[in-house]
């Protein structure tokens, strides 16, 4: 696994441009004015509040796992602050996702994979006025989020605990969402199962975010199939992300981009 990630990433260097190399106005634009712009310092204070919370927050959990399962964790029984620091969202993205909240502005936000509730929090404080829906497995670990959402007055976002292969189709009946967030199960299976179930929900400017599309051999080739479904556009690899766009006006291409 090490070696593939290693392997992943210096063909990503090889491949990947930046915005002299990209010739879509879509693409251009979305990399000058939100993946090189600068983050909102009010914003990015909020949430390293909120990030500090969780790092310090000593207490232990049992967690309940329905995917792949941690490779760095070697007990159910994990801290709350190790959860925040291993696998919660890093102050990179959590800066990316703040600017594409304010450059798309997505009003109904779905997130599949709450943990703590760091990544969450970063959707909230990315646009307070969006209906933010996030799906956790593990009740322990969504008690902890709850707990994070209230002591911060994040209350545009619903948290549905239970296993998503229950909970994702009710929450997504007749529903159309500006943003979905995947960052729940890493296998290859579930990915495209909640994917393909998804798709059902996007109009033509929605767009998902995939993460950690590198994070082994299975979500690598998960996410070559997501790229050349018939509904997909334009998909942007970032290493750490993978960006779906579903606009019918847009010839179908492929960019790595390095953010």
């Amino acid at each position: 696994m090490v070696w593939f990630k290693i392997r992943s990433f210096f063909l990503f260097l090889w491949a990947s441009t930046n915005k002299h190399g990209v010739h879509s106005p879509f693409i251009y634009d979305l990399v000058i004015n939100c993946f090189n712009a600068p983050t909102n310092t009010s914003k990015t204070a909020t949430f390293k509040k909120i990030q500090k919370l969780l790092f310090t927050n000593q207490n232990s959990i049992n967690i309940t796992d329905y995917g792949k399962g941690s490779s760095v964790f070697k007990s159910n029984v994990r801290k709350v602050s190790d959860i925040a620091k291993i696998a919660g969202i890093t102050q990179k993205k959590a800066a990316l996702l703040l600017r594409m909240a304010d450059y798309f502005n997505p009003n109904n936000i779905l997130e599949i994979g709450t943990s703590v509730g760091l990544g969450t929090s970063v959707l909230s404080i990315g646009n307070p006025d969006a209906q933010i829906v996030t799906l956790e497995g593990c009740k322990n670990t969504a008690e902890i989020a709850k707990i994070l959402f209230s002591q911060n007055h994040l209350n545009n976002i619903k948290l549905v605990v239970g296993n998503f292969n229950k909970t994702l189709s009710d929450v997504l009946k007749n529903k159309q969402f500006d943003l979905i967030y995947f960052d729940g199960n890493h296998q290859k299976e579930a990915t495209l199962n909640y994917f393909n179930q998804c798709l059902e929900t996007a109009h033509n400017n929605s767009f998902f975010i995939f993460d950690d599309i590198h994070w082994s051999p299975d979500m690598h080739l998960a996410w070559d199939e997501i790229k050349m479904h018939p509904k997909v556009t334009i998909t942007i690899d970032t290493y750490f992300w993978g960006l779906v766009f579903f606009r019918k006006e847009q010839e179908k291409q492929h960019f790595m981009i390095r953010v």
